[in-house]
């Protein structure tokens, strides 16, 4: 459930605003004059599935208006409990755990920006990931895991393509490169430190690339942006993106740094495998819960940006299947 709060001038504006609220057929709303003699707030109580609507189409009326803001705060609950009839229910249930396109645009941008926090957690997961690959400790990789500070560019890369926005677009991916090289760099650095242990199962599993990871990648990308779509938490979901990024990630570092060119073009395969697939699996997702801009011109620019995106993700993931078929077969070959 959501309460949105309308702050606006008095006139021909409001007036609008008004007629859209009540078209929305909301729970209830209050029209409340403020201390300024031409404010008006508007706060209405939004039926689930209506939300969205609501939004999109007080922005269209508004969007050449000056002095107004939307505000939508989740409610937890309400007593007494609100009625509604069977048909009106089942024709908003697809839309009852979706959240607002804004809120989800808030929060992944907000997790896609490259500051100095998000440095500083890729650098401390990369450690203790580099340290439990290199010790064979699989708590040590797991560790490393919930820190998952790739979660969020990988996220708004894939939300900027749904949406058609070269800002959070090119943002994520800037953000998503420095975060990777920041880690490549600091696991060569560990190797220089340490001596790298290569009968550790954990790294030398990182240099197996397998259609089985490929699967987990999808998954983990599908999951993520499934729950960001329906406004839940989703650091649990960052587990599963950074096993598929962090411990390949460190592992091309620590072969890099031993000299060990052949395994680190492996590990660094199947790190391109798995950016290919998180992004092409969260916009699939986004693209089935119907995560668009809101002006038709905006997602004529969404539907190009995807659809390169798309076409990108599934050569490259294609290229990668064909090497992975390659290499097990000259690894038979070979044994044979």
């Amino acid at each position: 459930m959501r309460r949105l709060d309308l702050h606006i001038r008095e006139g021909e504006a409001f007036e609008t605003a008004l007629r859209a609220i009540r078209a929305a057929d909301p729970i209830d709303y209050v029209v409340i004059p403020l201390e300024q003699k031409d404010r008006r707030y508007i706060s209405v109580f939004l039926r689930d599935g209506t939300r969205q609507t609501l939004v999109d189409n007080l922005q269209s009326a508004l969007e050449q208006e000056r002095g107004w803001r939307i505000s939508v705060v989740p409610i937890e609950a309400t007593v007494p409990d609100i009625p509604e009839d069977k048909e009106l229910k089942n024709s908003r249930a697809s839309q009852r755990k979706l959240a607002l396109r804004e809120e989800i645009y808030q929060d992944v941008a907000a997790d896609a920006k490259l500051d100095r926090d998000f440095l500083i957690f890729v650098v401390l997961s990369t450690i203790v990931a580099a340290i439990g690959l290199h010790s064979n400790s699989v708590a040590g990789v797991i560790g490393a895991m919930v820190i998952a500070p790739l979660l969020g560019p990988i996220l708004g890369f894939s939300l900027g393509a749904a949406l058609g926005d070269r800002k959070l677009l090119f943002g994520a991916a800037r953000t998503l490169g420095i975060g990777v090289a920041v880690a490549l760099l600091c696991s060569i650095l560990i190797s220089f430190l340490i001596q790298v242990d290569f009968s550790s199962r954990e790294l030398m599993s990182r240099a197996e690339v397998r259609l089985d990871g490929m699967a987990l990648a999808i998954a983990a990308g599908a999951a993520a942006a499934l729950s960001l779509t329906r406004g839940a938490n989703a650091t649990l979901v960052g587990v599963m993106v950074a096993a598929a990024l962090l411990p390949p990630g460190a592992a091309v570092g620590l072969f890099l740094g031993s000299g060990e060119f052949a395994l680190a073009s492996r590990a660094g395969l199947l790190l391109s495998l798995n950016v290919a697939s998180l992004v092409l699996s969260a916009l699939v997702v986004f693209r089935l819960r119907n995560i668009r801009p809101r002006s038709w011109l905006e997602q004529k620019g969404a539907d190009r940006a995807i659809a390169i995106n798309m076409a990108l993700s599934v050569l490259l993931l294609a290229i990668a299947i064909v090497l992975i078929l390659v290499l097990d077969l000259g690894a038979t070959v070979s044994i044979g």
